[in-house]
């Protein structure tokens, strides 16, 4: 059966600008790094897609070795934008990157440039699309020159293969430096996507400032720390876990006294009346400089439960004055290399 979007669709989800581009995100935006892959059902990666597009997810983030295999998220995504999404390509936002291995030898990894336009073309190819919104610079490269990565994105721009570029877990310093080689380009920086949490608070150190300063917006991923923000480790390590197969969490990061945080963070959530994951969604979006929250879904009910943080964005101080004593950096940043240079 042809699939036909909600009518409904822009109603409850807020839509946020980036940084001081004209391009604004929703709220909540749905990333492909774990179960779009072939090891999860495509009807079930079909479903979760037609979900969260009628719930007003306009943006879908992809990367191209997100799988597993690599490259399978881009190839499955593709096919159920062919099948289902195209007729709706404007009113979609699709971003991918480049940076971390993908394929083998010297020229499939980090930051040259001809890396990211050989991996933009592998994408584009895979998707099944002209163009992509956002092309994004994965990493920082401390061995290839800051201008030949951001010439390799503005020239994705100017070629008509992205409409934006962006970074993802550079530094501060980095990050305006970047800005400032794109500007000279006529390329802004449109946004920056780095890991942040409850439980991982780093950008508050200087990035959300050097992204004022610049103009760009801030896209968060891993808002629930790899899944200790859901609720599912309160009580142990379930099974179907990310942890328990050893994807992006490490079971030695679920101490004692991270859980103690976690717990009480969770009793704080149910007296506002969400869930904790709902919570914390919400706590990542209070400051307006951040644009957009990336969630993943392995359901439709998981994808639900994450959209009704909308419901409730707002909190008193004396909220917010309680959940700092228990946000505290749990040593989850598996990306600080990146963003240490």
């Amino acid at each position: 059966m042809s699939y036909v979007a909600a009518e409904g669709r822009y109603g409850p989800m807020p839509y946020n600008r980036t940084g001081r581009s004209g391009l604004r995100l929703p709220a909540v935006s749905l990333g492909l790094w774990h179960n779009f892959g072939d090891d999860k059902p495509i009807e079930t990666q079909r479903a979760i897609l037609r979900r969260a597009f009628d719930r007003g997810v306009t943006h879908f983030d992809l990367a191209n070795n997100y799988g597993p295999p690599y490259g399978s998220a881009e190839i499955n995504f593709g096919h159920l934008y062919q099948q289902d999404f195209a007729r709706y390509r404007d009113e979609l936002v699709i971003s991918t990157k480049a940076g971390y291995d993908m394929w083998p030898g010297p020229y499939g990894n980090w930051g040259s440039r001809k890396y990211l336009l050989a991996s933009l073309d592998q994408s584009l190819k895979r998707m099944g699309l002209d163009y992509v919104d956002i092309f994004y610079s994965h990493r920082f490269d401390p061995e290839t020159p800051l201008e030949e990565t951001m010439g390799a994105l503005a020239h994705a721009v100017r070629s008509g293969k992205a409409l934006y570029a962006g970074i993802s877990s550079y530094s501060p310093e980095r990050t305006r430096q970047a800005a400032a080689i794109l500007r000279d380009m006529g390329t802004p920086l449109l946004i920056h996507q780095p890991s942040y949490s409850m439980l991982n608070r780093w950008i508050e150190n200087g990035l959300l400032d050097v992204l004022e300063e610049e103009g760009a917006g801030c896209i968060a991923f891993s808002p629930l720390a790899q899944g200790m923000l859901t609720g599912r480790y309160l009580n142990g390590i379930p099974k179907d876990s990310r942890a328990a197969q050893g994807k992006s969490l490490d079971p030695s990061l679920l101490t004692e006294e991270s859980l103690r945080h976690v717990r009480r963070l969770n009793e704080i959530a149910g007296q506002r009346g969400q869930s904790l994951a709902q919570m914390a969604l919400a706590w990542a979006l209070r400051d307006p400089r951040v644009t957009s929250v990336l969630i993943g879904a392995s359901s439709v009910e998981q994808l639900d439960e994450s959209l009704d943080a909308i419901n409730r964005l707002d909190f008193t101080q004396d909220e917010l004055d309680a959940i700092d004593k228990d946000a505290v950096e749990c040593g989850i940043n598996l990306w600080a290399d990146s963003s240490a240079h």
